[in-house]
């Protein structure tokens, strides 16, 4: 049974399963010139709520030595995670201005009221990455599984050519399975990386 967290605003119950701090190991499997490159990694997953319409997410990863077992700092992303909708007069924006309207999503019935066809819930991901890159995803949540594409991927000048994603994320028996396909470096769309994690917290220490 998911509990759903106090202060949690109503059009985040969908994505209650994933709120917490998720850590586990992974392998990146890329082909670069050729030549298909292995690297197991532990990583640590956040999504946290701040009692607004969104998710904060957080992910850090260290490089795994097969051998010695240390752990070296790789990298990490950052971002948002939202139910896709319409922004109302009830939302922030456009930048920090405040709401001038009642909140679009009071209750469940608003929530159910934003639905897609396929009876899931549709999604907006913004992530941020330390390597000059910032991607915007739109996908479905359907119960426990997300499914997501890049719509828009900017690369600052001197990045890492990049030109496409998916990610897929899926609950079972309790354990957090993920998967990232990239299109990269020329390449067409391909597996990128995977990762399997277990709940460590309910939730993150809000500050």
């Amino acid at each position: 049974m998911i509990e759903i967290p106090v202060g949690l605003q109503p059009e985040l119950v969908p994505l209650a399963w994933v709120i917490g701090t998720w850590e586990g190991t992974g392998m990146i499997e890329y082909s670069v010139d050729g030549q298909l490159r292995e690297h197991a990694f532990r990583q640590q997953l956040e999504f946290t709520h701040r009692e607004l319409p969104f998710l904060e997410y957080r992910s850090q990863l260290w490089l795994l030595d097969d051998e010695s077992g240390e752990e070296t700092p790789l990298t990490a992303e950052s971002g948002y995670w939202r139910l896709a909708r319409p922004r109302t007069d009830g939302d922030v924006g456009p930048g920090i201005l405040p709401p001038s309207g009642d909140a679009p999503v009071q209750g469940v019935d608003d929530v159910e009221a934003l639905r897609n066809a396929t009876g899931g819930f549709d999604l907006e991901v913004t992530l941020a990455h330390p390597t000059g890159l910032t991607e915007i995803y739109t996908g479905t949540i359907a119960g426990p599984r997300i499914d997501l594409a890049t719509c828009s991927v900017q690369l600052a000048e001197g990045a890492h050519a990049y030109e496409s994603a998916t990610r897929m994320y899926g609950l079972v028996n309790n354990m957090l399975f993920w998967a990232w396909d990239i299109a990269a470096l020329g390449q067409e769309l391909a597996t990128h990386a995977s990762g399997q994690l277990s709940r460590v917290s309910n939730e993150s220490d809000e500050s």
